[in-house]
């Protein structure tokens, strides 16, 4: 099978906040490709990898940075593929460093943006999966259940506390 997401990250160490969003595309028969590589550190890499993604059948790219938070751009500079830049909250802004870096891309190098903290990996995860579902009916509908359990949960828990209050 081939991968139809990358995650991509600029350090080993981000690895452990993007996990839930491994998760999330595996829950849904997605089994990404997840590399290490680093807009500075690694740029002939990082590029060749960006290049060469649509004839690996990668189909949207995901990149999470923090501080000044490059990849995505970097990533997004040589490909058509979507990009979707994921913010990590690493000291010392907090992520609005990592922020700011990615939703102010120039002109012609789109790269989408989800928020930072614990729901910006799954978020980037599931908008990847949207992606994918405007072509694959499997996907969108298994989207579809997601969506009609987070509906369902919320709802049993007002149950829960209006039976609680009384009400």
């Amino acid at each position: 099978m081939t991968a139809s997401v990358a995650i991509l990250m600029g350090s080993d160490s981000d690895y452990e906040r993007l996990k839930p969003a491994v998760q999330t595309l595996r829950d849904f028969g997605v089994e990404p490709v997840v590399r290490v590589l680093s807009a500075h550190r690694t740029p002939q890499e990082a590029t060749g990898f960006a290049a060469g993604a649509r004839e690996a059948g990668i189909r949207v790219l995901i990149c999470a940075a923090g501080g000044a938070a490059h990849l995505a751009g970097v990533i997004a500079a040589h490909t058509s593929l979507p990009v979707i830049g994921v913010p990590l909250d690493n000291p010392p802004l907090g992520g609005l460093d990592a922020l700011l870096a990615t939703v102010q891309m120039p002109g012609g190098v789109p790269v989408g943006s989800v928020g930072v903290g614990r729901g910006g990996p799954v978020n980037a995860a599931l908008l990847a999966l949207r992606i994918l579902g405007v072509a694959d009916t499997e996907i969108a509908a298994a989207l579809d259940a997601f969506h009609q359990r987070q509906h369902d949960r919320v709802l049993e828990k007002d149950a829960r506390l209006q039976n609680e209050l009384g009400g």
